[in-house]
């Protein structure tokens, strides 16, 4: 399995409520997170994720690009809470040590109701 595909997996399986088997799968020892709402350990971004889903279990999570960069992974992304929610333009940046993902950042902007450019976010 590639980096990329990992780092899909990793998120879809996160969005979907199934964090725990996400970061059993592909997260590896040492991990640390850039998210300013948690602290930096797995344990709980991991349960932060698991209680996401948990309160919007309609959450939408579409991925538009996937981009390599040596031991780094981008994943441009649209997310929604519910399917009716405009949602938000979502970049994870994921590093792996190996096969496992080891360090993330994850970047969001709010998409505008009025949105003046005429390319849109994604």
């Amino acid at each position: 399995m590639t980096k990329k595909e990992i780092a899909k997996n990793f998120l879809t399986l996160a969005a979907k409520g199934h964090s725990h088997e996400a970061f059993r799968l592909y997260v590896g020892k040492n991990f640390k997170h850039h998210n300013t709402h948690f602290k930096g350990d797995a344990e709980t971004l991991m349960l932060a994720m698991e209680e996401s889903a948990r309160t919007n279990p309609n959450k939408v999570f579409k991925i538009h690009h996937i981009l390599r960069d040596g031991d780094l992974v981008a994943v441009h992304s649209h997310l929604k809470q519910t399917p009716a929610d405009i949602g938000f333009a979502v970049v994870h940046i994921l590093k792996f040590e190996s096969e496992k993902i080891i360090e993330l950042w994850d970047l969001g902007q709010p998409i505008p109701k009025n949105n003046i450019n005429e390319n849109g976010m994604f």
